[in-house]
C-alpha cells in the first residue's frame, strides 16, 4: 500500500487524536482477526512462530497478540528465540570484534535444543528455558523452568522463526506469522521503501536506549539489510499470516527528533529520500501516541516491558 505525505498531513493537522485512533484501530483489527483464528486452532497448533526483520515491531506485535488471546480466555506465553543462541568461544569473540563473524547467521542458534524444547512444550512437558547474556556473548544458566498447560499457547519470537533449517518440528503443530513494514510513503516522485521506515525506527530507538548515534546506526544498515535478505526474506512466504506494522503517523512523531541530524548527513546519499519525506511531514507530538501503540517500542514510555 502507498500513502501520500499530503494525506498523512491532512490527518495529523486536521484531527490528530482521531487520526492516531483510527490508525491504531486498524492495526488492532488486523491483529484481532489473526488472534481469533489462532484461538480457534489452539488445540492443533499451540505453538506460534513470529518472525520479521529488525525494526519491524516483532516484540510489540507478539505482546499485543498474547494480550488479545488472554482476553479471549487463552493464556499465552511469549518466549524469545534469542535465548537459544550458542555461546561464542574466545576465538569467535575476537573475530566478532573484527567484524569477521556473521552474528545474524542461523547457525548461531542451538537448533537441536530449540526443536527438542518446542516438541516438549507442544506435549506439555516441562523444559528449562536457557538464558543468553548478550554482554558476555554466552548462554548463562536457566532463565526459567516452563511447562505449558493444556489449552495454553506459546509464541516464539525471533528473526529465524520461519527458517525451515532452524525450525524442524512438523508444521502441523505450528502457526506462523511474519511481521514487517509493508506500506510505502510517497512524495511527488519519491517512494520511500519500507526498509527506510524501519531504519528510522532503529535510529530513534538506538539513540534513545542504546547510546548510538544516527551515523552508527546507519553504518550498520547495509550489514543488517544483507542479513535480512539472506536469512529472513526468503522464508516470509512460509507464514500463515502477513502483518503490516506501518503506522501512518509514525514518521511525523520521529520528525523533530531526527530531522536536524538527518539534514547534516548529506554525505550519505541514501538518506536523501528519508530527509525529503521527513521535512515534508507535519510534526506530531509523542503525547498523541497511546501507551499501547506499536511505535512505543521505539520511542519509549509504552505499556509493554521490553
Amino acid at each position: 500500500m502507498n500513502i501520500e505525505v499530503t494525506r498523512i498531513n491532512e490527518g495529523v493537522c486536521g484531527d490528530p487524536d482521531k487520526f492516531v485512533e483510527l490508525t491504531n484501530a486498524a492495526y488492532v483489527y488486523q491483529l484481532r482477526e489473526i488472534a481469533e483464528n489462532i484461538a480457534e486452532n489452539k488445540s492443533e497448533r499451540p505453538v506460534i512462530l513470529l518472525s520479521g526483520p529488525s525494526g519491524s515491531g516483532k516484540t510489540t506485535t507478539a505482546f499485543m497478540i498474547a494480550k488479545m488471546l488472554g482476553e479471549m480466555g487463552c493464556r499465552t506465553h511469549t518466549l524469545s528465540m534469542d535465548n537459544y543462541f550458542k555461546s561464542l568461544s574466545a576465538e569467535e569473540k575476537e573475530l566478532s570484534a573484527q567484524g569477521k563473524i556473521d552474528l545474524e547467521s542461523p547457525n548461531r542458534i542451538d537448533k537441536e535444543l530449540l526443536n527438542r524444547q518446542i516438541e516438549a512444550i507442544n506435549d506439555c512437558r516441562a523444559v528449562d528455558i536457557p538464558k543468553y547474556d548478550f554482554a558476555a556473548s554466552k548462554r548463562d544458566g536457566v532463565k526459567m523452568t516452563f511447562e505449558r498447560q493444556q489449552g495454553e499457547l506459546v509464541i516464539f519470537e525471533g528473526i529465524h522463526a520461519l527458517n525451515p533449517d532452524v525450525i524442524t518440528v512438523p508444521d502441523s503443530m505450528l502457526c506462523k506469522l511474519y511481521v514487517s513494514v509493508r506500506s510505502r510513503i510517497t512524495k511527488g516522485g519519491i517512494v520511500l521503501h519500507p526498509s527506510k521506515v524501519r531504519l528510522m525506527r532503529r535510529m530513534i530507538r538506538d539513540r534513545n536506549f542504546r547510546k548510538r548515534s544516527l551515523a552508527e546506526t546507519m553504518n550498520m544498515f547495509h550489514s543488517v539489510e544483507a542479513g535480512e535478505n539472506k536469512y529472513i526474506m526468503p522464508y516470509k512466504h512460509r507464514s500463515d499470516y502477513d502483518i503490516d506494522t506501518f503506522m501512518a503517523y509514525e514518521m511525523n512523531v520521529y520528525r523533530d527528533s531526527l530531522l536536524d541530524e538527518l539534514r547534516g548527513m548529506t554525505d550519505i546519499p541514501e538518506l536523501s529520500d528519508v530527509t525529503a519525506v521527513m521535512a515534508a511531514l507535519a510534526p506530531l507530538d509523542s503525547e498523541f501516541v497511546p501507551k499501547d501503540s506499536l511505535i512505543r517500542e521505539f520511542i519509549g514510555k509504552g505499556e509493554f516491558k521490553y
